[in-house]
């Protein structure tokens, strides 16, 4: 008579613990040996380990861990702005805030329910934060790790305010990369795009992939649901994923401004690449009690993956 295979416990995979400033972290693990971890100070994923225990997103050795500013890495939310435009802090408020777990969140659609652990986070808009962005908001985050090892984040935000209002947002993602000069971007080519080094002046992209020999920092516009960047040192492939997102922001500081962070180490530049699902173009539109949902599906695999748009 044949076993039966054990069940996975999703909650038994699901670990509280603090980091150095006593700020709670969630680790999510899968069965074969994938990990996330995510901290309550902004809703950051700090880490997205593949089954080998590699690390897949970049944070920098001179990240400053102290709250109120954001750690210098991993996927940083961005919201009610991308940018230092609106509100007073760069990239929005809610990444330097405390989230909450949220025990009990709203359904979410029936495709989300593949995952082998998870949490659901929480930001309620506050009256402080109303001092600046006078209006009220619920902002809840899902991150899972799938069994595949893929790391998936929605995001819903929810008017809760008595007007309607508008917002940009961003998942802020910091990818390791073995060498910038050796790696290229698929899926965003004949693209319009803004050029932040350029006023935001719009161009169109004419290069048949995406590569770097310096500064890059653009938003392109009406993009694909499905982009590739490609790390031939390492022979691997990230895929990027989204829903609800338009926009693609692709970044790196490269040498001079590199020097210029002092959360950033001089060389640095050279093994980080920021890929960004984001809405920025035109501000997400939200009447009272009207919800929009974002999505973001990363997923690593070998360069040999051919993107089929």
């Amino acid at each position: 008579m044949g076993h039966s295979a054990p069940v996975w416990d999703y909650r038994a995979a699901t670990e509280i613990t603090k980091d150095w400033n006593g700020i709670d972290q969630v680790v999510l693990r899968n069965p074969k040996g994938a990990s996330a971890r995510i901290s309550l100070h902004g809703g950051q994923v700090c880490s997205w380990r593949n089954e080998q225990g590699e690390e897949l997103l970049f944070t920098s050795s001179k990240a400053i861990f102290k709250a109120p500013k954001a750690m210098r890495g991993g996927i940083p939310i961005c919201f009610p702005q991308f940018g230092s435009c609106g509100s007073p802090e760069q990239h929005g408020f809610v990444k330097n805030k405390i989230w909450t777990i949220d025990e009990n969140p709203p359904p979410l659609c029936s495709n989300d329910i593949d995952a082998c652990s998870f949490v659901d986070l929480l930001y309620r808009s506050s009256e402080e934060d109303l001092k600046f962005w006078p209006y009220s908001f619920e902002l809840r985050l899902r991150v899972s790790l799938l069994p595949c090892g893929d790391l998936v984040l929605r995001s819903r935000v929810r008017n809760v305010n008595g007007k309607p209002f508008g917002f940009s947002f961003a998942y802020h993602t910091h990818l390791v990369v073995s060498d910038i000069s050796e790696v290229r971007i698929e899926g965003l080519e004949t693209l319009d795009f803004l050029d932040n080094l350029c006023q935001k002046e719009r161009f169109t992209e004419q290069g048949d992939a995406i590569t770097f020999e310096s500064e890059v920092d653009r938003v392109y516009v009406s993009t694909p649901n499905a982009i590739a960047v490609l790390d031939h040192e390492r022979k691997r492939t990230y895929v990027i994923r989204k829903e609800g997102l338009p926009d693609v922001v692709v970044w790196n500081p490269w040498e001079k401004k590199s020097k210029a962070m002092v959360d950033f180490g001089d060389e640095e530049y050279k093994q980080m690449l920021c890929v960004n699902g984001a809405a920025l173009e035109s501000p997400i539109m939200l009447r009272p009690g009207e919800e929009w949902t974002g999505k973001l599906q990363l997923t690593v695999v070998p360069s040999s993956f051919s993107l089929d748009l």
